[in-house]
């Protein structure tokens, strides 16, 4: 596949992403999205147990600001000193220092209420789009794209892309299961996130190819 092939492509995905992310929160107050909302909260807060609430309150702890910041600087320390990578450590501390600006720009533009039906934790701030899960979509792709080229089996890579989607998947769920946030206000901030990674990786593909050039042209 060409360069220009991937960045098209890459740079369609992006105006998916965000076409669907307007299709979603221009639907958060409608009937179709409250009944949606409602027919997933009661499939997964049906399967609450002692072991599941366990579970999913590991890995919103995982998803939180905190976590989100230590594990952001152990990989920027890892690309930094042992992969020697200015370039992408400078893409990850972006992508996600932005993500987290637009993240409460949209909370405070659209200002919808957190769900008040079955909380197993207490949370404050406004739901849409979900942070934890803007946030976890942004790490993790993150590394999975900036990581991918290091791993040179298939197996590993299988690896990598399995288990970030398990990572992003798991910490938007918990945030339903855990009764503080809307399935809408998880897919939301996917798409969100997911324009901003694209749109991301589309610069630094861009930029890289750039730079290329110009040392050749040189």
């Amino acid at each position: 596949m060409s360069p220009k092939l991937k960045f098209t492509i890459v740079l369609l995905l992006s105006l998916l992403s965000l076409c669907c992310f307007i299709l979603v929160a221009s639907m958060i107050k409608g009937h179709w999205i409250a009944q949606f909302d409602q027919s997933i909260i009661s499939f997964i807060q049906g399967l609450e147990s002692p072991g599941i609430t366990s579970f999913m309150k590991i890995f919103t702890f995982i998803g939180s600001t905190t976590m989100v910041v230590v594990i952001t600087l152990a990989a920027a320390l890892f690309l930094y000193f042992v992969l020697h990578h200015r370039l992408e450590l400078i893409f990850l501390l972006v992508m996600m220092s932005a993500t987290g600006i637009i993240n409460q720009l949209l909370k405070h533009y659209f200002v919808r209420q957190r769900p008040d039906l079955h909380r197993l934790i207490e949370e404050t701030g406004y739901s849409f789009p979900s942070g934890h899960s803007m946030a976890a979509f942004a790490l993790y792709s993150s590394l999975a794209f900036l990581l991918w080229r290091h791993i040179a089996s298939r197996t590993g890579r299988i690896s990598l892309i399995v288990l970030s989607s398990f990572m992003i998947l798991c910490i938007g769920t918990s945030r339903i299961y855990l009764g503080v946030h809307y399935p809408s206000d998880i897919f939301g901030g996917y798409l969100a996130s997911g324009f901003c990674f694209t749109l991301a990786v589309w610069l630094f593909q861009w930029y890289k190819e750039y730079r290329a050039y110009s040392k050749q042209s040189k």
